[in-house]
């Protein structure tokens, strides 16, 4: 189930108090994945989130993914920034 996730990917939270929201996965395990915004869950301390309580967009942030593939910090602007293009892509605030 894991697999369904990779790192890079933007997600849409579905439960929980910040259901409605956007984040980008930094980290997968088995069952869950490790989210972040930039905002409110910052790169230091990712949100963990079981892969069920979290829907797919079909996007992915090239520029993340890359930069957390070959083992740079990513920063919590790129992280806002990836998040906030692609609100703006899909028309949503």
């Amino acid at each position: 189930m894991e697999d369904k996730f990779k790192v890079g990917d933007i997600v849409l939270s579905i439960a929980g108090r910040d259901s409605g929201k956007h984040y980008v996965v930094v980290e997968t395990a088995e069952n869950f994945v490790f989210i972040c915004d930039g905002d409110l869950h910052k790169t230091d301390k990712p949100k963990k989130k079981k892969v069920k309580h979290v829907k797919a967009t079909c996007c992915t942030s090239e520029y993340v993914a890359a930069k957390l593939a070959e083992g740079a910090k990513v920063t919590n602007t790129e992280l806002r920034r990836a998040v906030q293009e692609f609100e703006e892509m899909n028309g949503q605030s």
